[in-house]
């Protein structure tokens, strides 16, 4: 079992209302990376996010109208990944995740990889890599000033699904342009849309109404074609002679159409959510089985990390009994308030299962857990810092964790 950890950097209120500040923040960031690095994580996976949380609640259409503070600091990874691999020794930086749609789109943002590969390259001893998360983003709010908005009645009615189609669009660009390829838009997929990409006959019907609306069609098409929302000509991005053996891709996302899609052009791992169902979990590791791009080797449990919350109580002066109490506590505080931030954004069914996959309670109770819930091949991306800015805290629930919580495990996995 391989262990990563997750960076939020999120400015929430604490239980007491106070919310950090920016630059508290960052602080407790490095020094929770640093510690970390001593105690033999994997990869410090940042989160990345952009614009205010807080300000776009006042917006027409608010995506997450009950979120508290700011939902994270990351605004630029590369600059972050840089700052962090100088800080540190042993560990791995990755993004979870940048999303290619936001801050130029696909084009700019594979050009900020390239660059930071090409500076954290130049020492011939270094080995460590760059783990490249990337996605549509969570939240639509933060791509919408880049022009990702619907240009038509067509494209209004086809949104939610028209969205994914942007995705793997940005993707193929994002990914040919990593790869070295110089590319026009004319080489890049096409958006179709077809009653396969709707969740209803309603849905698809709406859109095809609207095609023959806007297109004065005498009849709904079987099809509807979708203008490229990337227009350029033959362009290649610089630098290109980094080293591409430091680069390491992800995709945050859950279609299986894109996991295999983006397959095509380069090794593209997936993530999984803190909520996603075991049934869901086995089906990806079938199917990337399968679809991995074969320049990446045969594919392993632990190319999915296996993010989870974990409430660890270990603290000094109390009893197991009394520890496994206080995480309980810790746990049920802490995930009230995000699912009550993120009311209308996940579907409840995932939500009612968030605590059962969650990591709670004493050294042993966690131990337990993680043996049971777990394979002896995944990789767990334990998250610590939710709704917690105790740094010190923080990074004793960490140390514990990997000097007490682990060892117990793999001692469960041998005698198993």
């Amino acid at each position: 079992m391989e262990h990563d950890i997750f960076f939020s950097i999120s400015q929430t209120p604490d239980e007491d209302g106070h919310i950090p500040t920016e630059a508290t923040m960052l602080r407790n960031y490095f020094q929770q990376l640093e510690c970390a690095d001593r105690l033999g994580f994997g990869v410090g996976w940042i989160a990345q996010a952009h614009l205010s949380t807080e300000t776009q609640k006042s917006n027409q259409r608010p995506v997450v109208p009950h979120w508290k503070g700011e939902v994270g600091l990351c605004t630029d990874f590369p600059q972050l990944a840089l700052e962090s691999f100088r800080r540190t020794s042993n560990i791995e930086i990755g993004s979870a995740v940048v999303s290619i749609l936001a801050s130029g789109g696909p084009i700019a943002q594979a050009e900020r990889m390239a660059n930071v590969l090409s500076l954290h390259g130049l020492d011939e001893n270094e080995q460590r890599c760059l783990h490249v998360g990337f996605s549509a983003g969570r939240f639509e709010f933060m791509a919408r000033p880049y022009g990702v908005v619907p240009r038509n009645a067509i494209e209004e009615a086809a949104w939610p699904a028209l969205r994914g189609q942007i995705f793997m669009e940005a993707a193929e660009i994002f990914l040919r342009l990593l790869r070295g390829d110089v590319i026009n838009s004319t080489m890049i997929r096409p958006t179709v849309l077809t009653r396969a990409n709707f969740r209803s006959d309603e849905d698809w019907e709406a859109v095809q109404d609207a095609a023959v609306e806007f297109e004065a069609l005498d009849q709904r098409p079987e099809e509807v074609k979708i203008p490229s929302r990337y227009v350029f000509e033959d362009l290649k991005i610089i630098p290109s002679d980094f080293r591409r053996s430091l680069l390491k891709l992800v995709a945050g996302t859950h279609d299986p159409r894109a996991q295999t899609f983006v397959n095509t052009i380069l090794p593209v791992k997936v993530f999984n959510l803190s909520i996603t169902s075991p049934e869901v979990i086995d089906a990806t590791h079938e199917r990337m089985r399968e679809v991995y791009h074969a320049d990446g080797g045969a594919w392993k449990r632990s190319d999915m990390p296996r993010t989870s919350f974990v409430f660890l109580n270990a603290e000094d002066g109390l009893s197991p009994e009394e520890q496994s109490a206080a995480a309980h506590v810790e746990a049920d505080r802490a995930l009230s308030a995000y699912w009550n931030a993120l009311e209308g954004t996940i579907d409840p069914d995932k939500v009612s299962k968030a605590a059962n996959n969650a990591l709670i309670g004493n050294v042993e109770e966690v131990a337990k857990q993680m043996a049971d819930r777990f394979h002896p091949e995944d990789r767990i991306m334990a998250w610590f810092d939710f709704f917690n800015h105790d740094s010190a805290r923080v990074c004793r629930n960490m140390t514990a964790y990997m000097e007490q919580v682990v060892p117990r495990v793999e001692a469960m996995l041998k005698e198993a």
